[in-house]
């Protein structure tokens, strides 16, 4: 039986992948990207990201997760993004990337993981972002 304040802290899980999900969308327009979310991409196991977005010829596929100091993303939801990407949109994979995005209080951090780790069945079982990090994707530039 679930008790009524686990409901209550899911649904302000809920709220705050929402929430970090509709401020990357803003900031991706903001940055001369196409971007929507998709709704429904959290509980399910089809290859959807939480954002799909577009800039120029370059096509992005984001997970994204609201933290304070670190965020984990397991090696599930990274698998889909690439699943996405390979299966639902047809071009040379050098125009798609996947894109891990942690909103850890105020602060982005962004992370590309490469292609070939996926090919090489090399994704780790749990990739972090930690607040400190840099990152590796810049998300004015994005990719040219």
């Amino acid at each position: 039986m679930v008790r009524e304040i686990d409901k209550d802290e899911l649904r302000r899980w809920r709220k705050r992948g929402f929430y970090s999900e509709n401020v990357l969308v803003k900031l991706l327009l903001k940055n001369g990207y196409h971007a929507a979310r998709v709704p429904v991409s959290n509980p399910s196991l089809n290859p959807l990201p939480d954002i799909i977005a577009r800039k120029a010829v370059h096509i992005y596929a984001f997970e994204v997760k609201n933290a304070g100091y670190y965020a984990y993303f397991p090696k599930q939801q990274i698998e889909k993004l690439f699943r996405f990407l390979d299966e639902l949109i047809p071009m040379d994979k050098n125009f798609k990337h996947a894109i891990l995005a942690a909103h850890l209080g105020k602060r982005w951090v962004f992370k590309e993981v490469p292609w070939k780790d996926w090919e090489k069945n090399k994704l780790p079982e749990k990739a972090r972002i930690l607040k400190r990090d840099r990152g590796n994707f810049d998300l004015v530039k994005g990719s040219s």
